[in-house]
């Protein structure tokens, strides 16, 4: 087969079955590659950025709060000045002169106009070059107007966007901690890592609530500053992106003691394991309390009601897709894994699986899934996607934003499992939204139109 990844790149794809398991992850993009991952500053402000309450000021020229304007679907219950971009619009004069003064004006506008409980200050590329001092700036921000102003380290040029979630977390690590505790469940826990594109929280925390756990703070989809600091109260940190926010449960862990667990909520299988932790975290803590095993019962009763209303309707669409192609290129590895599941239980086979971000421990688990002939791949670029789809006849690929156009020249189905999806993918229900969609987009009656896909074999509607 001719060659389609450059010689320095051939150590990030794995074929499974070829050769024993080995690949090159968590690294620096190869220059030249055109790489599909996005920089620190944007790895900052899309775990930020749902935080509802806060202002988000970037400081910086324009194009960096343009390029991440409404970045998140990132849906509120309340206030939405997240949804505002607030930028410094660094230009000639204060590269040259520095841009400290114009930034001490943006950000007391700003506060006076909005009344934000918080502010989040963003360093991009230019900031750090011409070596503004944020940390004086937000200190005395601060200190005349009575809220934390945070900065938030997230120059562009030093790495990817892992760097940029570890910004994030190292900025909401200073409000975490400054918060009253009092009146908070021994059974409670904290979101980390759901970001409400679609309403996903609200059903989480409504699970939570059947199960009886209370829920002390959403980190960050549908977030508040008040319910940051007081997170620390929690009994427990509930982590689904774990690269995005695993590094803040580790610190709370350090700092606080406050222990963390790894859930996924995409999928049946993965779903009901979360749930099921969660129950049996308390139930091992608090072995002869009544309550604990009252949460056990309701997260069994939840699960089982639950599954029993959804396996039904899933039916029709597995008879569909059995035996369809799927392919899964997304930014964290973790919601991989319950991607595969969930194609397995509507009977398709995943042909290609990749992440921007994942570890070698995340692929060797990739692996150990997979089926036989399945390309792994971490870090890809358009050319090798391209190629790979190509190659194993794919009927429908999951990937964002960046993927999508891969999709649509090549004239094969698209599911968005990323920032602009408006249809919650997560939860029970959010499996039936996803079979749902993935069978209108591999049925669809448009691919009688496409060249090469009419008397392919794909069947179709009409």
């Amino acid at each position: 087969m001719e060659a389609i990844a450059l010689p320095d790149r051939q150590n990030h794809i794995h074929r499974k079955g070829e050769a024993p398991f080995a690949i090159r992850c968590n690294s620096d993009s190869l220059a030249g590659a055109v790489s599909q991952r996005a920089c620190v500053f944007c790895g900052s402000r899309v775990v930020l950025y749902p935080i509802a309450d806060a202002l988000h000021l970037v400081h910086g020229p324009i194009g960096c709060a343009v390029y991440t304007w409404d970045i998140r679907g990132a849906l509120s219950s309340g206030p939405e000045l997240h949804r505002l971009s607030f930028s410094t619009d660094l230009q000639e004069l204060d590269v040259i002169f520095g841009g400290e003064k114009k930034l001490y004006r943006a950000l007391m506008e700003l506060i006076e106009r909005h009344a934000p409980k918080a502010a989040f200050v963003y360093s991009t590329c230019i900031v750090g070059i011409i070596g503004d001092d944020l940390d004086a700036v937000c200190r005395q921000v601060e200190e005349e107007t009575g809220i934390p102003v945070i900065p938030v380290r997230s120059e562009g040029f030093k790495g990817n966007k892992r760097a940029g979630y570890q910004a994030a977390c190292d900025a909401m690590a200073r409000l975490i901690g400054t918060g009253d505790t009092a009146g908070i469940s021994r059974f409670s826990v904290n979101i980390l890592g759901d970001f409400n594109l679609a309403g996903e929280i609200w059903m989480i925390r409504d699970y939570y609530r059947q199960m009886g756990v209370e829920v002390v703070a959403n980190i960050t989809g549908d977030g508040r500053v008040e319910h940051l600091r007081r997170a620390h109260g929690a009994a427990l940190n509930v982590v689904q992106c774990s690269g995005s926010t695993m590094q803040l449960a580790d610190m709370m862990e350090k700092k606080y003691g406050t222990p963390s667990l790894r859930v996924s909520y995409f999928g049946i299988e993965d779903m009901s394991e979360a749930l099921y932790d969660i129950a049996r975290f308390f139930m091992k803590k608090y072995p002869d309390d009544p309550e604990a095993a009252a949460i056990m019962e309701r997260t069994r009763e939840l699960v089982r009601r639950e599954v029993a209303a959804l396996l039904p309707q899933l039916e029709e669409y597995r008879r569909a897709l059995s035996g369809r192609k799927a392919a899964i290129y997304v930014g964290g590895s973790f919601k991989a894994f319950s991607l595969v599941k969930a194609f397995r239980l509507v009977e398709m086979d995943v042909v290609l699986v990749g992440s921007q971000t994942g570890t070698p421990e995340d692929y060797a688990e990739l692996a150990a899934i997979t089926d036989p002939g399945t390309i792994i791949v971490d870090d890809a670029n358009p050319l090798e996607l391209t190629s790979f789809l190509k190659e194993k006849g794919v009927d429908v690929f999951v990937g964002g934003v960046k993927e999508r156009p891969i999709a649509y020249k090549l004239g094969i189905g698209f599911c968005d499992h990323n920032h602009e999806r408006k249809e919650a993918l997560a939860g029970f229900t959010g499996m039936l939204n996803f079979a749902r969609e993935v069978y209108s987009s591999v049925m669809s009656p448009v691919w009688r139109f496409v060249p090469g896909r009419a008397d392919s074999g794909h069947s179709v509607t009409t």
